[in-house]
């Protein structure tokens, strides 16, 4: 159960020489014998001096499981860097018409992925994916010296399914709308009332408070705060809502998944994992490190390239019984307002991402970071922008508060960074009402924005 250990990578040659190849796969094979060697003897002695645990006495570290087969395509796409050059330019030079920013970036980035699997119990797999990344972003700064950024995200698979030139122009005019206004918006104050927070935000609060304390490796570590270890069978969340993990999917809410994959980083065939079914947890996300009622893999042992595989999540996917449209979702959230006689309540339409603290050593908490935060009034007056807010809290006290969804999924695509380095994962799930959730005022800067007006953008 002790936490993993990374391994290094080792460049292969661009050329296809059989003995070079070979020659480094010796050395490398050779220099990880060694260091398993070294570790054994770290662990034996670790345990000849360490108090058994009743729970995993007995348990082998490495589980046994049927040899793989399989060879997956990676189709090469035509691309041509210099036409997308040319666009990515074109709607680059709309920022320009928003003169509060001070820095603005659109990016594509592409890379096919092959990854081949061998070994010694038989193992024989080839797989792999493209993926196509373009990013929008803008900073601006407020006249209190805070920045506010907001940003865009697309994710394809295939080049022909990235958004076309409207699409695009839109997503640009949003950012460099929504920051204007923010320049001009409130700063948050600390509160505590009822929310919304949309599918994307939605995805977020899953993955961090959630997603990693399902993964299989945290119920054996002891360091680990083991949020759900001895909850197998009992409720987690509320009855309307499931959760399951599907890394063979691909496509959801009309949107290309970053997390899917074929065979995982040990070489284990991905699959369908139900794990909270109405409210009740069943299982976790495993890797071949056996835990407690758990002996075999589900597919879920990942790793950047040069890591050790643990368990991670892939594609979450979050279901809920009790749904109802947006606009009715609004007014539950104006309900609760009003029950709780709150000056106002909360919506979260966008976040930039969030951390979580899962160790015994610190507190059981989490943080999300919103980029769009609106207050909502029960009156019906327009929503207040607002900005420098952090949703904070505790995830038990979270999960208690959630009443209802909305009919609508959505997609949150992104790269998780933990013990195995970063991986592509997704989640999908609907915009949540929550009758309490609390924020946090955003560390703030002092620093004065430019003194000059910032240089005409090249053409203009």
């Amino acid at each position: 159960g002790e936490r993993p250990r990374f391994t290094a990578s080792a460049p292969l040659p661009v050329e296809d020489s059989a003995a070079a190849i070979a020659r480094i796969a010796w050395r490398e094979t050779d220099r990880s014998w060694r260091a398993a060697a070294q570790r054994l003897m770290q662990v034996q002695s670790a345990i000849r001096m360490q108090t058994p645990d009743a729970e995993t006495a007995g348990l082998p570290d490495f589980s046994e499981e049927a040899p793989a087969s399989g060879f997956r395509s990676v189709p090469q796409h035509r691309f041509s860097p210099e036409a997308w050059s040319a666009r990515l330019k074109k709607w680059s030079l709309i920022f320009a018409e928003y003169t509060p920013l001070i820095s603005s970036n659109i990016t594509l980035r592409w890379q096919r992925d092959v990854r081949t699997f061998l070994g010694t119990e038989g193992t024989r797999v080839q797989h792999g994916r493209n993926f196509y990344h373009l990013e929008i972003s803008a900073r601006a700064k407020g006249y209190d010296g805070n920045d506010v950024t907001s940003y865009e995200l697309f994710d394809a698979e295939d080049p022909a399914r990235l958004p076309g030139d409207e699409a695009v122009e839109k997503a640009v005019r949003r950012i460099g709308g929504q920051l204007t206004a923010l320049l001009r918006a409130p700063a948050a104050e600390p509160f505590v009332g009822p929310a919304i927070l949309s599918g994307r935000a939605a995805g977020v609060f899953f993955h961090e408070i959630f997603g990693h304390r399902i993964e299989g490796h945290r119920q054996r570590d002891e360091t680990e705060g083991q949020t759900f270890a001895r909850s197998v069978g009992k409720p987690v969340l509320p009855e309307f809502l499931s959760v399951h993990s599907d890394p063979t999917l691909r496509r959801a809410a009309g949107t290309d998944l970053n997390g899917w994959y074929d065979f995982d980083d040990e070489g284990v065939p991905a699959r369908k994992v139900a794990l909270v079914e109405n409210g009740i947890l069943k299982t976790f996300l495993l890797s071949r490190l056996p835990i407690p009622g758990f002996l075999h893999s589900n597919g879920h042992g990942r790793a950047q390239p040069g890591y050790e595989p643990i368990s991670r999540q892939a594609n979450l996917i979050v279901e809920s019984s009790r749904q109802v449209s947006p606009n009715e979702l609004r007014e539950l959230l104006r309900s609760e307002i009003r029950k709780q006689n709150k000056p106002y309540g909360l919506y979260f339409e966008q976040v930039a991402g969030g951390f979580t603290a899962t160790r015994r050593g610190g507190a059981q908490a989490f943080t999300v970071i919103p980029l769009v935060v609106y207050r909502v009034f029960a009156d019906g007056r327009p929503d207040e922008l607002i900005r420098g807010a952090d949703i904070v809290g505790t995830p038990l006290a979270s999960f208690s508060k959630i009443l209802a969804t909305s009919n609508r999924p959505e997609v949150f695509n992104g790269y998780c960074g933990a013990e195995s380095g970063n991986v592509p994962v997704s989640v999908v799930a609907p915009a949540l009402l929550v009758a309490e959730i609390e924020i946090q005022r955003k560390p703030e800067s002092k620093d004065l924005g430019p003194i000059l007006p910032r240089p005409p953008a090249e053409g203009r």
